[in-house]
């Protein structure tokens, strides 16, 4: 038995296809599936029905795999203790980010992160919450920057910054001309939402006054996670609606004029570094953690009133 061929039966359970997981491994199908053959008659049991589709372990198969994955974790766990007594870093680290957050802060952080770590090979995953957090059980991902809490006690949450709202009011709106905007004058009624699964727009419907926008036929509702297609369709009279703060500060000047702050206690997502709690990688992971910190305004580092990105 060996670390390799519990690393090709793993990839076997998360894809739940040979082919897929040999190239995951970077390995030939035959390789893999010979080695999990050799694997198989070493244990004497199978460990994979293969006339399921797609595949699935077997009873004893999905005990020997869980165990597999925990073998496999604390032998990537010494490598990772050498690494950290040697204060270096190298291999990959893949990452997930939510899209509400990657145009925003990645192009913050990647030159910093490439200076502090120049062995390490950052792969980025842009996905939405449900999907990165999946990964990060299954060990597809090492890492996830996406908004928090998150109520998963599979998974640790360290925060970063803490990201307030800002009003994206167009001219001629009937909050047209105020300084900033109160979050009893927020509604649904008249706010441009990006399309289910984001969880901005979650916060969004847990910070508006009214949240019921299926009341309204007048209101658009997107089927898509660009900022950019909601400020032009508010520029175009179909509402208002809300930016998170770094997407605000890019904005070219023409727009500026319309964003107005939210009034204190200034609403805010949290935005976390996530990760399994069976994580390897926790010292890189925590040194992203503060090449973030320090690539954002200082002002995102105090919490404000967090709203949370579950629906409620």
């Amino acid at each position: 038995m060996t670390i390799t061929q519990l690393e090709y039966v793993i990839a076997v359970d998360n894809h739940r296809h040979f082919g897929r997981a040999a190239e995951s491994c970077h390995v030939t199908q035959p390789t893999l599936s010979m080695q999990i053959n050799k694997l198989e008659e070493d244990l004497g049991v199978k460990l994979f029905d293969r006339d399921k589709k797609p595949i699935e372990p077997t009873a004893v198969g999905r005990r020997i795999i869980d165990q597999a994955r925990i073998i496999v974790a604390e032998g990537g766990r010494l490598r990772q203790l050498a690494q950290e007594a040697r204060s270096t870093y190298e291999g990959d680290l893949r990452l997930g980010i939510i899209p509400t957050i990657a145009p925003y802060l990645l192009p913050r952080i990647l030159d910093r992160f490439r200076s502090r770590f120049p062995d390490v090979h950052l792969i980025i995953e842009e996905a939405q919450t449900d999907t990165i957090v999946q990964k990060l059980k299954l060990d597809q991902l090492d890492a996830g920057i996406l908004a928090t809490p998150l109520e998963d006690k599979a998974i640790i949450e360290e925060p970063v910054y803490y990201e307030p709202f800002m009003a994206f009011i167009p001219e001629g709106h009937r909050l047209d001309g105020e300084k900033f905007i109160t979050n009893s004058e927020l509604s649904t009624r008249d706010m441009l939402l990006l399309n289910e699964g984001h969880c901005f727009r979650n916060s969004v419907l847990n910070l508006c006054a009214e949240t019921d926008p299926q009341n309204d036929r007048s209101r658009v509702s997107l089927e898509s996670g660009n900022f950019e297609t909601l400020i032009r369709l508010s520029m175009k009279g179909y509402g208002m609606t809300l930016l998170p703060y770094l997407g605000a500060l890019d904005l070219p000047d023409r727009l500026q004029q319309f964003v107005r702050p939210i009034a204190d206690p200034k609403p805010s997502r949290e935005v976390s570094v996530i990760f399994s709690k069976n994580q390897v990688k926790v010292g890189l992971i925590r040194g992203l953690g503060e090449v973030i910190r320090n690539s954002v305004p200082p002002k995102l580092l105090e919490p404000g009133k967090v709203v949370s990105p579950l629906r409620q």
